[in-house]
């Protein structure tokens, strides 16, 4: 008689087990990662409006003046280049001497 060696090994069963725990586990996971990278980008563009701002009320306490563009920030060194571009990428305008994002 032939002497078979039984190996252990995972059943179509088991496998399908775990797949579908995996699966439900993705389900649950990625809804939850956009939430929290919509609120990510909330808080960013609120800092930003905010930077924006403070360089702004700066400008216009050490000239006596309102600033009446991001360039003019720039160009008198309140605000970097990469600032100004992140700003105007994020449709933040000075409306009045002040910081709005429209």
């Amino acid at each position: 008689m032939l002497n078979k060696t039984r190996r252990r090994a995972f059943t179509l069963l088991e496998m399908a087990i775990v797949l579908f725990i995996i699966s439900l586990l993705v389900l649950i996971v990625l809804p939850n990662l956009s939430t929290q990278r919509e609120h990510a980008t909330k808080i960013h563009e609120n800092a930003m409006t905010n930077v924006v701002q403070t360089q702004l009320d700066l400008y216009e306490n050490d000239t006596g003046q309102r600033a009446q563009s991001i360039d003019q920030l720039v160009e008198n060194q309140y605000l970097t280049a990469a600032q100004a571009q992140k700003a105007t990428s994020e449709h933040i305008k000075v409306v009045n001497g002040r910081a709005e994002r429209k």
